[in-house]
Protein backbone atom coordinates (compact mmCIF):
# COMPACT_ATOMS: atom_id res chain seq x y z
CA UNK A 1 0.00 0.00 0.00
CA UNK A 2 3.06 2.23 0.62
CA UNK A 3 4.46 1.55 -2.56
CA UNK A 4 1.60 2.55 -4.77
CA UNK A 5 0.68 5.67 -2.25
CA UNK A 6 4.12 6.61 -3.15
CA UNK A 7 3.99 6.04 -6.67
CA UNK A 8 0.78 8.36 -6.41
CA UNK A 9 2.48 11.21 -5.30
CA UNK A 10 5.09 10.83 -7.88
CA UNK A 11 3.14 11.00 -10.21
CA UNK A 12 0.91 13.56 -8.88
CA UNK A 13 4.06 15.52 -8.63
CA UNK A 14 5.19 15.14 -11.94
CA UNK A 15 2.22 15.85 -13.49
CA UNK A 16 1.85 19.68 -11.63
CA UNK A 17 2.93 22.63 -12.91
CA UNK A 18 5.76 23.82 -10.22
CA UNK A 19 5.31 26.92 -8.41
CA UNK A 20 7.76 29.56 -10.60
CA UNK A 21 7.16 32.65 -12.28
CA UNK A 22 6.01 33.48 -15.60
CA UNK A 23 9.07 34.00 -16.46
CA UNK A 24 10.36 31.05 -15.05
CA UNK A 25 8.08 29.03 -16.66
CA UNK A 26 8.86 30.42 -19.86
CA UNK A 27 12.38 29.80 -19.37
CA UNK A 28 11.89 26.22 -17.99
CA UNK A 29 9.82 25.42 -20.61
CA UNK A 30 12.40 26.27 -23.69
CA UNK A 31 14.92 24.18 -22.12
CA UNK A 32 12.45 21.23 -21.53
CA UNK A 33 11.36 21.66 -25.28
CA UNK A 34 15.17 22.44 -26.43
CA UNK A 35 16.91 20.28 -24.28
CA UNK A 36 15.22 17.61 -22.06
CA UNK A 37 17.14 14.83 -23.41
CA UNK A 38 20.41 16.37 -22.83
CA UNK A 39 20.63 16.18 -18.95
CA UNK A 40 21.22 18.84 -16.44
CA UNK A 41 24.62 19.78 -18.22
CA UNK A 42 22.48 20.10 -21.32
CA UNK A 43 19.95 22.37 -20.20
CA UNK A 44 22.04 24.57 -17.93
CA UNK A 45 24.17 24.99 -21.55
CA UNK A 46 20.88 26.12 -23.22
CA UNK A 47 20.27 28.42 -20.23
CA UNK A 48 23.60 29.61 -20.60
CA UNK A 49 22.82 31.09 -23.93
CA UNK A 50 19.53 32.52 -22.90
CA UNK A 51 21.66 34.33 -20.27
CA UNK A 52 24.25 35.45 -22.75
CA UNK A 53 21.20 36.79 -25.35
CA UNK A 54 20.00 38.59 -22.62
CA UNK A 55 23.00 40.41 -22.19
CA UNK A 56 23.89 40.76 -25.47
CA UNK A 57 20.22 41.95 -26.08
CA UNK A 58 19.63 44.05 -23.10
CA UNK A 59 16.50 41.70 -22.64
CA UNK A 60 14.21 39.35 -20.18
CA UNK A 61 14.87 35.78 -20.43
CA UNK A 62 11.01 35.44 -21.23
CA UNK A 63 11.89 38.07 -24.40
CA UNK A 64 14.85 36.20 -25.81
CA UNK A 65 12.82 32.96 -25.08
CA UNK A 66 9.73 34.11 -26.84
CA UNK A 67 11.20 35.66 -29.39
CA UNK A 68 10.23 34.88 -33.31
CA UNK A 69 12.12 32.25 -34.99
CA UNK A 70 14.77 31.68 -32.30
CA UNK A 71 13.62 28.80 -30.19
CA UNK A 72 11.73 26.01 -32.61
CA UNK A 73 9.89 25.21 -29.59
CA UNK A 74 7.89 28.41 -29.35
CA UNK A 75 7.29 29.13 -33.16
CA UNK A 76 3.41 29.31 -33.32
CA UNK A 77 3.25 27.96 -29.93
CA UNK A 78 1.62 29.46 -26.83
CA UNK A 79 2.48 28.23 -23.50
CA UNK A 80 -0.81 26.26 -23.05
CA UNK A 81 0.69 24.19 -26.01
CA UNK A 82 3.56 23.41 -24.23
CA UNK A 83 1.96 22.48 -20.59
CA UNK A 84 2.73 18.55 -21.65
CA UNK A 85 6.53 19.05 -20.89
CA UNK A 86 5.52 19.12 -17.79
CA UNK A 87 5.15 15.69 -17.34
CA UNK A 88 8.61 14.71 -18.93
CA UNK A 89 11.42 12.74 -16.05
CA UNK A 90 13.12 16.03 -17.22
CA UNK A 91 10.63 18.72 -15.73
CA UNK A 92 12.28 18.87 -11.78
CA UNK A 93 15.66 19.49 -13.17
CA UNK A 94 14.51 22.12 -15.37
CA UNK A 95 12.60 23.41 -12.31
CA UNK A 96 16.05 23.16 -10.46
CA UNK A 97 18.33 24.69 -13.67
CA UNK A 98 15.77 27.72 -13.69
CA UNK A 99 16.00 27.98 -9.98
CA UNK A 100 19.74 28.46 -9.90
CA UNK A 101 19.38 30.16 -13.39
CA UNK A 102 21.07 33.31 -12.01
CA UNK A 103 24.39 31.41 -10.87
CA UNK A 104 25.13 29.83 -14.84
CA UNK A 105 27.94 31.63 -15.82
CA UNK A 106 27.57 31.63 -19.49
CA UNK A 107 32.03 31.65 -19.66
CA UNK A 108 31.74 28.32 -19.21
CA UNK A 109 29.97 27.90 -23.16
CA UNK A 110 32.50 30.45 -24.79
CA UNK A 111 29.56 33.18 -23.88
CA UNK A 112 27.90 31.28 -26.97
CA UNK A 113 25.18 32.81 -28.39
CA UNK A 114 23.79 30.21 -30.44
CA UNK A 115 23.64 26.32 -30.68
CA UNK A 116 22.14 23.85 -33.00
CA UNK A 117 22.31 19.81 -32.62
CA UNK A 118 25.53 18.43 -34.11
CA UNK A 119 23.92 16.48 -36.76
CA UNK A 120 23.20 19.71 -39.00
CA UNK A 121 25.12 22.95 -39.90
CA UNK A 122 22.53 26.15 -40.12
CA UNK A 123 23.55 29.03 -42.86
CA UNK A 124 24.14 31.31 -39.53
CA UNK A 125 27.15 29.12 -38.71
CA UNK A 126 28.33 28.05 -42.09
CA UNK A 127 31.67 29.67 -41.56
CA UNK A 128 31.95 29.33 -37.99
CA UNK A 129 33.27 27.48 -35.29
CA UNK A 130 31.78 25.70 -32.21
CA UNK A 131 33.16 27.51 -28.89
CA UNK A 132 31.88 24.30 -26.92
CA UNK A 133 30.54 20.85 -27.68
CA UNK A 134 27.91 19.74 -24.83
CA UNK A 135 25.92 16.21 -25.39
CA UNK A 136 23.98 16.64 -28.71
CA UNK A 137 24.38 20.15 -29.38
CA UNK A 138 26.99 22.76 -30.81
CA UNK A 139 27.63 26.23 -29.36
CA UNK A 140 28.59 29.45 -31.56
CA UNK A 141 29.55 32.68 -30.38
CA UNK A 142 27.91 34.75 -33.08
CA UNK A 143 27.67 38.72 -31.42
CA UNK A 144 30.66 39.88 -29.87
Amino acid sequence: MKTILAATLITLMACSKPSLTDEQQVLALTLLAEARGEGVQGMEAVAMVVRQRMTNRSQTAKQVCLAPKQFSAWNGRSKTDLEYLWRSPAAPDAVEVVRRFGELDPAVIGHADHYCTVRITPYWALDQKPVAVIGNHKFYRLKD
